[in-house]
């Protein structure tokens, strides 16, 4: 899985002009699962997402996760992150899972963070979303199931 993890002071989604997912400060995490993704890749992805130390502690260093800080995660699906871009003017998306297990990924990521007891809020897999987002930092990592 792909996952573009930026840490926001606040992001929304919304469909149609209706919000359907919104945090304050936390990760927003833009989730691509390619062919060949396994529910261990979604496992692995929120793990990492949970843990990463990459919020600020008293002194100013990137050191707590984002439960010690308060926060929330946004999980936005994203298949636009498995383009192929190296041939042509058009992206092929050949690399992207197809929909409805890909969907299943992506809600297994959102469940996984759940359970480690963090707030969750997603987009709406499938639809044409408007992402608003206050980028913190700018702080943006991207993370591939892949190349653990």
């Amino acid at each position: 899985m792909m996952c573009v993890l930026q840490r926001v002071r606040s992001a929304r989604v919304e469909v149609e002009g209706e919000v359907v997912g919104r945090i304050d400060k936390g990760w927003l995490a833009l989730v691509g699962a390619e062919k060949g993704d396994t529910e261990e890749d979604a496992d692995w992805t929120a793990d990492r997402i949970a843990g990463l130390r990459a919020f600020q502690d008293e002194a100013g260093k990137m050191n707590k996760a984002v439960a010690e800080v308060g926060g929330a995660i946004l999980v936005v699906s994203q298949f636009t992150l498995l383009a192929n871009l190296s041939k042509g003017r058009r992206p092929s998306f050949e690399r992207s899972l197809e929909p409805q297990p890909a969907s299943a990924l992506c809600d297994r990521v959102a469940a996984e963070l759940e359970k480690r007891g963090l707030p969750v809020e997603t987009g709406r897999f499938g639809a044409m979303m408007d992402v608003h987002l206050l980028n913190d930092g700018p702080v943006t990592f991207v993370l591939n199931s892949k190349q653990r």
